[in-house]
């Protein structure tokens, strides 16, 4: 498995990307209908699917709320730990609800829409304070 384990390189490294469309999060009991996906999480309740906003209400669904989708570019490994912790406890600090999604290569932060430009302020903190 490839990528950054070291907590400190991570951080140093971090590099955050603030995608300049809204996404949503929408319960779908069919979600191949919707395309394309970010993410699709399975759940015993139904699935969750993760998109950009456009997406979800061209098929006619709405989201409760809109959310900034912000990608750590550094290339983290799923075997890294403290990542998690250290950039959700500086956004809690911050007063900003955060929901991580981690990928193979890089990790994806969704916060809510009107706090992005604060939750790209508190990441790039979290780089150069290292």
């Amino acid at each position: 498995m490839s990528g950054e384990t070291d907590l400190q390189q991570l951080l140093a490294t971090l590099s955050p990307v603030l995608d300049p469309e809204p996404y949503g999060f929408v319960l779908c009991h069919a979600p191949a209908t919707i395309i394309p996906i970010f993410a699709l999480i399975h759940e015993a309740e139904g699935a969750t699917v993760i998109a950009r906003k456009s997406t979800i209400t061209a098929q006619g669904l709405s989201v409760a709320a809109d959310w900034a989708r912000i990608t750590l570019q550094v290339l983290s490994s799923l075997h890294a730990v403290g990542l998690t912790a250290v950039v959700s406890t500086a956004l809690a600090r911050a007063g900003i609800s955060s929901n991580m999604v981690a990928a193979f290569h890089h990790d994806h932060i969704f916060v809510p829409w009107h706090r992005r430009d604060e939750a790209m302020t508190v990441l790039r903190g979290l780089q150069t304070s290292r």
